[in-house]
């Protein structure tokens, strides 16, 4: 059984850093001008010490809810750790919300105060911002407006002492980005804050020395916080690497070189759609099967990614195509796939080394129990479960059965051996007009497992005798002239129509005119797809696919070529 005691919540173990490993480096920020800042554990706490003072000093309520909306950065980790000194809640905004979004999350959060970091889209996302708010902005913030970081820190003086929190403490509130509906506050306990660390060492070699890791996924998201910021504050042994822009992306990945990397479906399909653009899978199959030519690939193809450091890796927050986790094997590189939600703080399943279940999200973390309803949902226990929504104590009630376990919402298959298999969402189920039930989800993986469609999005309903799937081209398919693009998608639909059941097989493939984006609105902030705003987008297009006669048909024009 997973206990925390009083030394084993973060806070109690940061400041255990400080005193033991204050000189160590502990986070490397890209600044200004293409040059890096280097932070060591006792920068770290100097300064949260004193932000954590300014904030008492204001005379917040203890428990009160501080915002914080920026990109990752060092300093969006030391604006938690100040926040939680002082006795306060940390709420984060994801950074590419609407201004309508921030003001709901602001409004609904009762927030005191507003950190600003680093952000692109700024001035937009003001407008949501109350004026009577106070904001404090944190370095590599565009906000010129507000109290500086650097002002406030220079004229406070420091929080001294040894500082605890009760382990039922709210720790942080984070707002589900959601693929529909209204967000909800997700409310964590520094008790929960501190399982995910304590009970994945038991399955990933995690805490030793000498770890870096690259933050670039949203710290306003369960998946970093727990896999970054969770289990670096609590082990102190890893130096944690941050991205200055999406342009420097691979570079910042080379100078990290991180040992311990995990990402999302979207990215490491990237990955390798870049590496086949210039070695065909076939011919690269071919080539890491002659001797020595072979393990030279290997190096040279994992050093380009960045990752020949990785010890290990992790894939969640998606489905990842079975072939695109055997490809990563092929090269001496085992993803390990993760299965957990904000609501459990990420601690629910993961596969483990050396297991061989591509296509599986392996079985329950340390103190785990899963189950599967009879209508085929997956339930779960879990020992980072939520304390619950904010506010919301209907919603609450809703998530949990009876005997207390997590209603997750996805679908899946527990085998002889206690191992997961996702099948979809229980809300994405349709009907079509012949009173059969699709699941989209494993229609999409086969899509997107060919390395010529990055995404996918399966549409059906009673107004329609066979789904119809919305894609949106690789960049290497992009590339191609348009003759050929039929002709490769025309083949791809009836590769995965041989494998579907005769209900599930798509009439036709519909071909969306640009990417889909985090900003667009398209993709929630880990890069999943939102599918309720994809089929309104795309009603039009597939109407007219389901009039057609044709197998592929584009989003702005009437008629294929």
């Amino acid at each position: 059984m997973i206990e925390v005691r009083g030394e084993d919540q973060l806070l109690a173990r940061v400041q255990r850093w400080e005193r033991e490993r204050g000189d160590r480096v502990y986070m490397v920020q890209p600044w200004n001008g293409g040059r890096v800042r280097e932070i060591t554990w006792k920068q770290t706490l100097d300064e949260a010490r004193r932000m954590a003072q300014h904030l008492k000093s204001r005379g917040f309520a203890p428990g009160s809810r501080i915002a914080i909306i920026a990109k990752n950065t060092a300093h969006f980790i030391i604006a938690d750790l100040a926040i939680w000194m002082a006795g306060h809640v940390s709420v984060a905004l994801y950074p590419t919300l609407t201004a309508e979004s921030v003001r709901f999350i602001l409004e609904h959060s009762g927030s005191e105060l507003l950190f600003v970091g680093k952000l692109d889209g700024w001035e937009a996302m003001k407008a949501g911002v109350p004026a009577e708010l106070p904001r404090i902005a944190l370095p590599l913030s565009p906000d010129r407006d507000a109290e500086q970081w650097d002002d406030v820190i220079a004229k406070s003086e420091r929080l001294d002492g040894e500082i605890t929190r009760d382990e039922n403490d709210t720790a942080i509130i984070m707002y589900t980005s959601g693929s529909t509906g209204r967000p909800k506050g997700v409310e964590h306990s520094f008790r929960t804050l501190s399982v995910a660390p304590i009970g994945y060492a038991d399955v990933i070699p995690i805490g030793r020395e000498g770890e870096r890791v690259l933050s670039y996924l949203p710290l306003a998201h369960a998946y970093e916080r727990a896999g970054v910021e969770a289990i670096t504050l609590y082990y102190g042994t890893a130096c944690v690497y941050f991205v200055e822009s999406l342009d420097t992306f691979l570079k910042d990945l080379a100078r990290a070189r991180p040992t311990a990397f995990h990402s999302v479906p979207r990215l490491w399909m990237k990955f390798r759609d870049g590496v086949s653009g210039k070695l065909p899978p076939k011919r690269l199959a071919r080539l890491l099967k002659v001797p020595f030519l072979g393990r030279y690939l290997k190096k040279k193809i994992m050093r380009t990614l960045g990752l020949d450091a990785a010890e290990y890796a992790v894939t969640g927050s998606a489905p990842l195509p079975k072939e695109v986790i055997e490809w990563y094997g092929a090269l001496g590189l085992e993803l390990l796939e993760g299965y957990a939600m904000t609501e459990n703080f990420s601690y629910s399943h993961v596969t483990r080394r050396g297991a061989g279940l591509a296509g599986k999200v392996g079985t329950p973390l340390p103190d785990v129990i899963a189950r599967i309803a009879e209508d085929g949902e997956i339930q779960v226990k879990s020992p980072a479960t939520m304390k619950g929504y904010f506010r919301e104590p209907e919603l609450t009630k809703e998530m949990f059965t009876d005997d207390g376990y997590l209603k997750t919402g996805d679908r899946g298959e527990i085998d002889a051996k206690g191992c997961l298999k996702i099948t979809g969402r229980t809300k994405e189920l349709f009907k079509t007009s012949k009173g059969k039930f699709v699941a989209p989800a494993p229609i999409e993986n086969l899509l997107n497992a060919t390395g010529f469609v990055e995404q996918s999005c399966v549409m059906g309903g009673v107004s329609l005798e066979q789904p119809i799937a919305v894609v949106m081209l690789s960049a290497e398919a992009r590339d191609k002239k348009r003759d050929e693009i039929v002709m490769r998608l025309t083949a791809l639909r009836e590769e995965v129509n041989a494998k579907l059941n005769p209900f599930e097989r798509l009439k036709a493939l519909a071909v969306a005119d640009g990417e889909w984006t985090i900003d667009g609105g398209l993709l929630t902030p880990t890069m999943k797809i939102k599918r309720d705003a994809i089929e309104q987008r795309y009603a039009a297009v597939v109407g007219r696919a389901a009039e057609s006669t044709s197998r592929v048909i584009w989003e702005s024009e009437s008629e294929s070529r």
